[in-house]
């Protein structure tokens, strides 16, 4: 019996010595800095425009002896997508008309004026729209999912999909199922867009965004922009009259919407037509907006000091119910998946609250954030999935593991394990469970409640419902 305690307590104590080795692998990225990483491909400055990467086949680690993976519970991002709206192109492609109708274009400018006017025609009507390389994402991610698990997915598994109400959505969950039962015609599928979802699928807590940008958050946000925002070159080679230019027009906007729309393009049939608008910025240009974007999205939706830290929890209901609906799965005998689809700001707040691979980072200095390894980047490109992979030995087994893929590769979470990368669920779910409780109870403390207005009909009570 001593024996037996003692070896429990040798795993244990291993296990916790072996957390901080397993989270230092992943930061930074493969030990490259971010400058030689957008570098080396400048389409990786993108930031939440990046494409899907496609080197994601990764070695698996073996389950525990007897384990079969049974349950996948899925959340995903959309897949490759147009402009949202017009002013992305518009704004940098109006400032060049009234240049060109002050005959201040330079030969130069007047090119990119031309290019961006053949963006925008190929982009009209179809804002926000899912592209072609979206929905191919979403098929080869559905492919690579029932290939690597074929266990969740033999015979009549279940699949319900369920996504938020906007068409790339709804068309990125189509293509995803659409390929699977293309793959096994037995699938028991279900698909679901609804506004009943949108409590955990797309939550945004008003009060927790609108508590983003503290005066502190804003201050430094703007310290770290000023000197990543202007590029003086790009004027130059713009327009005939500098100073008219500036006085006219702002640097900082056009060098930003420019760049940014050089970027997207390579979610859409003109990625190869672009090659002028992304000749006018340097490997460092791209850095400094690289940088720029990683600060944003670490302030407005990271665990950033800056505001209290507590951003992420915009998607404890997200996590809730991802629980929840596991919980209720490892009841019966079934085995499928659960397959939500929604966006990046789920995504990346998410990761953060979980602290997979460390995102769960906190700081006040936004200069600390390309070092440590936060990289935004890496965590939402589009199509960007979190998967949670269930394995047990049988439907009576009590002790069922888990493992987190991230963008399909296997990772971390700040819990301790004897068997990594997976975890055992009870330990995952008691960790979890009491960190939203400790949260929710803090809200209720101070504001009375803890449940915003702007969610009438989900009540607390309601936060859970099962699968």
């Amino acid at each position: 019996m001593m024996n037996c305690l003692l070896s429990k307590m040798h795993r244990k104590i291993k296990a916790w010595l072996l957390l901080p080795l397993c989270l230092c692998a992943f930061l930074p990225a493969w030990g490259q800095s971010a400058f030689d990483y957008v570098s080396s491909d400048r389409q990786r400055a993108a930031s939440y425009y990046s494409v899907y990467p496609e080197d994601v086949e990764r070695p698996s680690t073996p389950a525990p002896a007897g384990k079969k993976p049974f349950y996948i519970s899925h959340y995903g991002r959309h897949g490759s997508r147009y402009q949202s709206s017009r002013k992305g192109y518009e704004y940098p492609y109006q400032m060049l008309c009234k240049a060109d109708s002050m005959d201040e274009l330079t030969p130069v400018g007047k090119d990119v004026m031309k290019e961006l006017r053949a963006i925008i025609d190929d982009t009209e009507g179809r804002w926000g729209d899912l592209s072609g390389y979206g929905k191919k994402q979403q098929r080869m991610i559905a492919a690579r999912m029932m290939r690597n698990f074929p266990e969740v997915f033999e015979g009549d598994a279940f699949i319900d999909g369920r996504s938020t109400n906007l068409p790339r959505c709804i068309l990125s969950m189509g293509s995803a199922v659409l390929k699977m039962k293309t793959l096994n015609t037995q699938l028991r599928v279900t698909i679901t867009s609804s506004h009943r979802d949108s409590w955990f699928l797309n939550h945004q807590d008003n009060e927790l965004r609108d508590s983003a940008m503290t005066p502190a958050a804003q201050k430094a946000y703007d310290a770290f922009s000023a000197p990543r925002s202007k590029n003086p070159r790009l004027m130059e080679w713009l327009f005939v009259d500098t100073a008219y230019a500036r006085r006219t027009f702002s640097e900082e906007d056009l060098n930003y919407y420019l760049l940014r729309t050089a970027l997207i393009q390579q979610n859409t049939h003109m990625a190869d037509s672009c090659s002028l608008l992304m000749n006018l910025f340097t490997n460092e240009d791209i850095h400094r907006f690289w940088q720029k974007e990683n600060a944003w999205w670490y302030v407005n939706y990271g665990p950033s000091l800056l505001n209290g830290g507590t951003q992420p929890y915009i998607q404890r209901y997200l996590l809730r119910q991802i629980i929840q609906e596991a919980d209720s799965i490892m009841r019966l005998d079934v085995h499928g998946a659960s397959l939500r689809f929604g966006h990046e700001t789920v995504v990346l707040p998410l990761v953060c609250l979980l602290g997979i691979n460390g995102y769960n980072y906190q700081t006040s200095d936004l200069e600390s954030l390309e070092n440590s390894g936060w990289w935004a980047c890496l965590v939402f490109p589009m199509a960007s999935n979190l998967q949670f992979v269930f394995y047990r030995s049988s439907p009576a087994d009590d002790d069922v593991v888990f493992k987190v893929l991230l963008n399909e590769k296997e990772a971390v979470l700040p819990l301790p394990s004897d068997i990594a990368p997976y975890y055992h669920w009870r330990d995952f779910r008691t960790y979890y469970l009491n960190m939203l409780d400790r949260y929710d109870a803090s809200r209720l403390g101070a504001k009375g409640d803890g449940v915003h207005s702007h969610l009438p009909h989900h009540r607390k009570k309601s936060v859970g419902t099962g699968w």
